[in-house]
């Protein structure tokens, strides 16, 4: 298989909710003395600021909600005006944290140094994942045809693959390295990514924040109220939404042999008294693909029956470092991708879990020439029919070698280093073939 141009997605369908205006501190599912204190926070890290900026950086409407926190802030003797602008309101006075501030924000950094976007509550969030999941698209064949088209697949690996991709639940892809099961998962990927959703950029449980926004895992999507900004958080807030909530594209997380067991559950960080949100949780509403699966730290087994509650009831639980539990909804398309025989990994039992198992199997000899084919055109090599047929029959058939989607794209490299090196045009001659494939193959 052979990846080349991402084919062009329609518009992605409305999606089942949209953060509702917040008009008031009672909208925001916080005690204003938690929003008091994350105010202070703000103010101690960052010094003087305004109440825009304010505003800006916790996320929340200045007038009826930032305004109020400060107002109350002011008449504490907590923060004091440092300086105003006459005619532009008191969002733009500059605010200043007074002493006895200082001692109740160090009161709060003890118990958390979280000082980001305001949290969403827990219960809010779960709530919007489940109204969001019957937002996704619904493949048909013709879509599939459209997002592989950049992959040479048997018609019967095809037809397999539709059915799991719309089933959102789980998929084992298994067979030989080289033949595309990670391309064939990235393909999945650039389909979920036309369509977008709504996350907070942290949540509130118990007292607790867990981060959920993470620049690396997710891709900002184009919203009118929503500038594209940077890993730092929210460059703009806007009171037509509540602007604690970004707009992403459905995400796309591949974790591999990084992966333990530690990184399925909530992240607590000693030092900044906060959490980091799992991999499954960053990927809910898309696809966590887990690439060379086996290959892990953790036996593959204990990884297995991790998932073993998720993928039945489509809940997770995860674990507060207080030892509390707590249920979150599994919106997520979960693929298994390995080289590894599925008997050394997973047993009968797991196996009826797992919705779709399917076989990447090597390619045939038309398959092989197709991707060669694709391969040089891409890479601007001039394509030679006898020259396939001299490789195929040398290094294949007589070495009893066998194919693998991989090998043309690797076989083109070599000869593009080649003819770099000899300063002779990019060809596939038998010369090129044959300096190619001795610097490429191994005898296992």
């Amino acid at each position: 298989m052979v990846m080349t141009t991402p084919v062009s997605q329609t518009a992605p369908p409305t999606t089942g909710f949209h953060p509702p205006q917040i008009n008031n501190l009672e909208d925001t599912g916080l005690s204003p003395l938690w929003l008091q204190d994350h105010v202070l926070k703000v103010l101690y890290f960052r010094g003087y600021l305004t109440g825009f900026k304010i505003a800006e950086d916790i996320t929340l409407p200045f007038a009826g909600v930032t305004d109020q926190l400060l107002t109350a802030l002011k008449q504490d003797k907590l923060i004091e005006v440092k300086s105003s602008q006459g005619g532009l309101g008191e969002g733009a006075y500059t605010y200043g944290i007074t002493g006895a501030g200082i001692q109740r924000a160090r009161e709060a950094l003890e118990r958390s140094q979280y000082a980001g976007p305001a949290p969403v509550p827990f219960e809010v969030y779960n709530e919007s994942i489940r109204r969001q999941k019957s937002s996704r698209m619904a493949v048909t064949s013709r879509t599939m045809r459209q997002i592989l088209a950049q992959l040479v697949i048997s018609e019967n690996t095809f037809q397999l693959l539709g059915p799991a991709l719309n089933s959102g639940t789980s998929i084992f892809l298994y067979g030989a390295p080289g033949n595309g099961k990670t391309s064939i998962a990235r393909a999945f990927g650039n389909l979920v990514l036309s369509q977008s959703i709504y996350i907070p950029y942290a949540l509130y449980l118990d007292g607790q924040v867990i981060k959920l926004y993470d620049a690396v895992s997710h891709s900002l999507a184009s919203d009118s109220d929503t500038l594209n900004g940077s890993a730092a958080g929210p460059v703009r807030v806007s009171t037509r939404r509540d602007p604690r909530w970004v707009k992403i594209r459905r995400p796309f997380i591949v974790v591999g042999g990084e992966l333990t067991m530690e990184g399925l559950d909530l992240v607590f960080d000693d030092t900044h008294k906060y959490y980091e949100a799992p991999f499954q949780v960053k990927a809910n509403g898309g696809i966590l693909l887990i690439d060379d699966f086996g290959r892990q730290l953790v036996r593959p087994r204990d990884l297995l029956n991790r998932w073993i509650v998720p993928l039945e009831n489509r809940v997770d639980y995860l674990r507060l470092h207080t030892g509390r539990k707590v249920e979150i909804p599994f919106d997520v398309l979960l693929v298994f991708s390995t080289n590894l025989p599925p008997k050394d990994l997973v047993d009968e039992a797991f196996l009826r879990r797992l919705r779709h198992k399917i076989e990447i199997g090597d390619p045939n000899y038309e398959e092989y020439r197709e991707i060669f084919r694709r391969v040089s055109a891409d890479k601007k090599i001039e394509y030679n029919d006898q020259a396939l047929a001299y490789l195929l029959q040398e290094w294949y058939i007589k070495r009893n070698r066998k194919l693998r989607a991989s090998h043309p794209r690797d076989l083109c490299d070599q000869i593009l280093d080649i003819s770099a090196y000899t300063s002779n045009p990019p060809v596939m001659s038998r010369e090129m073939i044959d300096r190619a494939a001795q610097a490429y193959f191994v005898d296992l």
